[in-house]
């Protein structure tokens, strides 16, 4: 290798050394304010209190985890787009609020637009469920052909208009031409009390909440919205193992940034997280909630970010929203 090709290549591996470097070197200016978007004792309450704890300690600076509720979360997403963008507060956001500027037009709000992704904290799998002394169908193929045969007839709940469970009966409808009969609730835990009751026929829920019930025999798993079969439910079919292609489902929470964040305390903060995830207790509490931990790069958690914006926005448009 001729010098001229030596020098060249140690200036590109200094470049990308750079930026991992400052990012190990930087701290937080002062105390960190961590906004959840949400009422208190939420799942995202759930995923971000044991890493803010770790963050916390990581940089020797105290994390304060601060519920601002309000307009399917956008009220607190705002409060942060609006911050100081010096890497001390951050946005919890989950997958609602890849499709919160359909839904909640005047607010504002935008996630590709006024923030700055930090990193991926869990991902939970979703799956439709039934009950079987309502619905007696077997299998997905029993599900659908059951809808074909009498459109409107299956009565599937959702945790209330404009959320993911609803958006996820809307593409089920969309991937197979189906038409079922929607019924929101105010939030999946009075929508999985009328399945387990009788008052519906099915619903979406997380794999983690409806576990229980299924290895009980009062409801029925038929399928879950995932590309690998998930660990808790081992013997249910993925969506494209029943038939459906490209039906993908998950309620995923991550950190932001306000957008005008500069890359150095990104890192550090992405590494921070990433750090956090990789410890037993959290991978411990994780698991007890179905969560999986991706420990990808903050671009790759951009990338997703981006990809979910896109498609459910999408389909938000067609469901008679937004809600203002």
């Amino acid at each position: 290798m001729t010098v001229s090709r030596r020098a060249a290549l140690g200036g590109v591996l200094a470049t990308a050394m750079a930026g991992p470097v400052h990012a190990q070197q930087w701290r937080p200016p002062r105390a960190m304010n961590w906004i959840v978007p949400f009422p208190p004792g939420g799942s995202n309450d759930t995923f971000a209190r044991p890493v803010a704890a770790h963050v916390s300690r990581h940089f020797g600076q105290p994390v304060v985890v601060e519920n601002r509720s309000g307009a399917g979360g956008t009220l607190g997403g705002m409060v942060v787009a609006r911050a100081r963008p010096d890497g001390c507060t951050l946005l919890v956001a989950n997958s609602a609020q890849s499709f919160a500027t359909v839904v909640y037009p005047e607010s504002g709000f935008d996630l590709l637009r006024d923030f700055a992704p930090v990193g991926n904290i869990a991902k939970v799998p979703v799956g439709l469920v039934v009950n079987p002394a309502k619905l007696d169908v077997k299998d997905l193929a029993g599900f659908l052909a059951a809808a074909r045969k009498a459109p409107d007839s299956i009565n599937i709940g959702s945790s209330g208009l404009g959320t993911m469970p609803h958006l996820a009966i809307e593409l089920l409808q969309r991937r197979t031409g189906i038409r079922l009969t929607h019924v929101p609730y105010r939030g999946g835990g009075p929508a999985l009390q009328d399945l387990l009751a009788g008052q519906l026929d099915a619903t979406f829920q997380p794999l983690s909440t409806v576990a229980s019930y299924v290895q009980s025999g009062k409801l029925r798993a038929l399928a879950v919205a995932t590309t690998k079969r998930e660990s808790v439910m081992p013997d249910v079919p993925t969506f494209a193992e029943a038939g459906v292609k490209d039906f993908q489902v998950s309620t995923w929470y991550g950190l932001f940034a306000p957008r005008a964040t500069p890359a150095v305390p990104l890192d550090a903060l992405h590494a921070a997280v990433q750090s956090a995830l990789a410890e037993p207790d959290i991978r411990r509490i994780w698991q007890e909630q179905g969560a999986s931990i991706d420990l990808e790069s903050r671009q790759a958690f951009g990338a997703f970010v981006k990809a979910e914006v896109e498609r459910w926005s999408a389909i938000a448009r067609t469901t008679g929203l937004p809600m203002e």
